[in-house]
Formats: C-alpha cells, sequence, structure tokens
C-alpha cells in the first residue's frame, strides 16, 4: 500500500481508505464492520472515514465503527468525522456555526469511544453562519487536541480559497484536506476543484470512485441484485438517473478497456481516481471483504497509456 502526502503537509494517507457512508451501521450488521476493517487494515488501509449522521438510526456507524476499532493499533489509525448537516432537532443540530460543530464533535467522540479524532470535516459549505466563525471553530478544536487536522467537504474551488486565505490571515490552524466526489463518470473536480487545492496545498480524498457501485459489473445485467445499495437506498427516480442507458452503455464501455489492461472495472476506476497528482486517497465504500480485496488490487496497475487516456476521454469526456 503506498502512502500519500496530503498536499504539502506532514499527514499521509494510504492510496486508498475505506468509508462508512450507507454501510456500516446501515445496511451492514457488525460482523461484516469487523470482517472488514481488519481486513482493510492488514492490506495497509489505515484511514477509516465517517460522518456524525452516517448509519441507521443517525450516528449509528460511528458507534459500531468505534467498537470495532478499540481492538485496533489506534497510533497507527487516521479515524475521519464531519459534521455540517442536520443531526438533531432545534436550531443548534445543522450547519457550521461554533456551538453545532464543537456539540457534533463532542458527541462523534463518545459514540466512537475515542479522545480524538484525525481529521475532522466541515461536511458542507454554510451560507449562514460567517466562514470565520466556521474556522476559528476548528482552531479552538485542534488546540483543545480534540482533532489534529481539519478539512472540508463539498466546498467548491473558490470557496475553498476563501476558507484557507482566511486560515492563513487569521493564523489558524490550516485546512489540510479537501473531500470530494470524483469519479469516472463525473469530473467535476478536474475544473472546479484540482487547481485550487494544489495551489493552497492541500489534499484531496476522492469519494464516491465508483459512483454508488454503478462502475462496477453489478448492474450490468437485466436485473438489479436485491442486496445491492441501489435496491435497499435507492429510490426509484435516483435508479432511473444512475442507471439509465446511456450512462449503462458508457460502462460496458468502460468495462472493455479495464478488460484489455487485465483489470476488472472497479479497479480500473479507482486506479483511474489515483492517477490525478491532486488526489491523495480513492475512498472506497464496501459491504463485503471481497470487495476491499478487489478494489486493493488495482494498486497492481495504476499507470495509464495515452492511448487508454484518450479512449476514456471519448467515452467519459472531462466536461
Amino acid at each position: 500500500m503506498p502512502y500519500r502526502h496530503c498536499g504539502r503537509w506532514g499527514l499521509r494517507l494510504p492510496a486508498i481508505s475505506l468509508g462508512a457512508w450507507e454501510t456500516f451501521g446501515g445496511y451492514c450488521d457488525e460482523t461484516v464492520t469487523r470482517e472488514c476493517l481488519f481486513r482493510a487494515f492488514d492490506l495497509g488501509i489505515t484511514h477509516f472515514d465517517l460522518a456524525n449522521n452516517y448509519g441507521t438510526p443517525l450516528g449509528n456507524a460511528e458507534i459500531v465503527v468505534g467498537r470495532v476499532v478499540k481492538e485496533m493499533p489506534r497510533d497507527e489509525l487516521i479515524i475521519s468525522t464531519k459534521a455540517g448537516f442536520r443531526m438533531w432537532p432545534g436550531p443548534y443540530g445543522d450547519r457550521l456555526s461554533k456551538k453545532y460543530l464543537i456539540a457534533s464533535l463532542d458527541q462523534s467522540l463518545r459514540r466512537l469511544g475515542l479522545d480524538y479524532v484525525d481529521i475532522y470535516y466541515a461536511h458542507r459549505p454554510d451560507p449562514e453562519t460567517p466562514l470565520a466563525e466556521t474556522m476559528a471553530a476548528f482552531d479552538l478544536i485542534v488546540r483543545q487536541g480534540k482533532a489534529l487536522y481539519v478539512g472540508v467537504s463539498n466546498f467548491s474551488g473558490a470557496q475553498l480559497e476563501e476558507a484557507a486565505s482566511m486560515v492563513a490571515a487569521m493564523g489558524l490552524s490550516p485546512i489540510t484536506v479537501h473531500q470530494s466526489a470524483y469519479n469516472l463518470l463525473g469530473r467535476r473536480c478536474e475544473w472546479d476543484l484540482f487547481d485550487h487545492t494544489q495551489r493552497v496545498g492541500c489534499g484531496v480524498v476522492a469519494f464516491l470512485p465508483l459512483a454508488q457501485g454503478v462502475l462496477t459489473d453489478k448492474y450490468l445485467g437485466s436485473e438489479i441484485p436485491v442486496d445491492s445499495r441501489a435496491a435497499l437506498r435507492w429510490g426509484e427516480r435516483h435508479r432511473k438517473i444512475a442507471l439509465s442507458a446511456e450512462t449503462l452503455d458508457r460502462v460496458r464501455r468502460l468495462r472493455e478497456i479495464a478488460q484489455a489492461r487485465g483489470q476488472s472495472l472497479p479497479q480500473i476506476a479507482i486506479a483511474w481516481v489515483l492517477r490525478h497528482p491532486a488526489v491523495t486517497t480513492a475512498l472506497i465504500g464496501a459491504s463485503r471483504v471481497e470487495h476491499i480485496e478487489e478494489n486493493v488490487g488495482c494498486l497492481k496497475r495504476l499507470e495509464f497509456s495515452d492511448e487508454e487516456l484518450h479512449a476514456i476521454d471519448e467515452i467519459s469526456p472531462p466536461r
């Protein structure tokens, strides 16, 4: 497992990280969670990503994962969590005020059973809270020792630049990492983010590298598997959009390129994400150990020829 620096900072993350969105504490039970986390660690995945609102009910992912990581070497793990979406009723359980960020992290630490998290994120921009308040709250959290690094998620490139300039001017804890969706079917980061992250010197955690499983073989048959995310979690409208005939045709053509490279479709999808110099790690999800093993197999071939990249651009244009 290669480990990559987050931009210009000392923090290094594995090329592949494991997230808990919808799976651990959601439709995967604790036995599956334990198996996946331990196998991931055996394969060199040391970064586990959560958020306060992951799981069913909200917060359950932190509870379930927290029970497992107690049995693992804490100093060899990078644990991240986030706050920013609605977590509890009332005026203080949503967005990015100092009140919410600090209260939410205290709750997350109790659920996880940890003294600190390694990375704490603003899960989304908040137009209702001054950015200076959010950045000052993050600085306080770092000074209190409740988080080692802070980051942002789902911020545009311009919003990231504004936040980075603000913390530099105010002498606050720097933004070390940005988390954003990036995959073969969604390339917005290439024109709206990566130039900014490289300029401010932060790393990128690319989530949805498999487009919620669309960039796998599971949806290329005549029926949607009953145990799939699409069947268990998606509504009818989302299924029609995500699994349109046009999208599945593109996925089949991408699979042909993968087969010619001697890789599976998920492997080429993750390798392609990791090819970009701005990306620190690809954040995968998994409901079975076999998913993790297959995805890590992409590391055997990360290089792309100019011809392969051109063929991919023909199927999935940058814009």
